[in-house]
């Protein structure tokens, strides 16, 4: 029973910091899952927001797989639960606050200011689950090569062509199966 509460203390917290989204809370979620509870390994923890990012529908639903392996079912739902409910609950209190606030001066600078935090957050969740997905110390320099290059050109792919991001995850996902096995 203490894997459950833990569950919830960990992700319901998540759920609090996640401002702009789940990838916010990347490194975060990393850190507490992987270097604290050792519940998934980087490996893992990486392979799970694959797929978040491969899945139809919100991509931090992936959270459920490390409730699941911890917890079991139990753990799912718990997780799933802690995750999403404070988020969802804290964004109808502030939507209800933020519409009566509509043309004040301190809505604006509001805005303004949690721009730039909402873009620091995503940029260190990417660069943590980057890191770990394209670069393992226990591989060789030849697998490492590989992976930083398919990582290099999904990034060329996504900042100069219109391509699906889903396409490119297939893609890469691919080309790291036939390339490193």
């Amino acid at each position: 029973m203490s894997h459950i509460v833990n569950l919830i203390n960990v992700f319901a917290l998540l759920s609090l910091l996640a401002v702009g989204g789940g990838t916010a809370v990347l490194p975060q979620m990393k850190h507490d899952t992987v270097d604290i509870h050792h519940w998934v390994t980087d490996t893992q923890f990486a392979e799970i927001y694959s797929l978040g990012q491969l899945a139809p529908g919100p991509n931090m639903t992936s959270v459920i797989l490390i409730g699941y392996m911890v917890a079991g079912w139990a753990g799912a739902v718990a997780v799933l639960f802690a995750f999403f409910f404070p988020a969802c609950l804290l964004c109808y209190i502030v939507s209800s606050l933020w519409e009566s606030a509509r043309g004040s001066p301190w809505r604006d600078a509001i805005q303004k200011g949690m721009a730039p935090i909402v873009i620091g957050l995503m940029l260190a969740g990417t660069y943590a689950v980057g890191k770990t997905a394209s670069f393992n110390p226990a591989k060789g320099w030849e697998d490492n090569g590989i992976t930083l290059a398919i990582g290099a050109v999904v990034v060329a792919l996504l900042t100069f062509t219109r391509i699906n991001p889903a396409l490119t995850i297939l893609a890469g996902g691919v080309a790291g199966f036939l390339l490193l096995h």
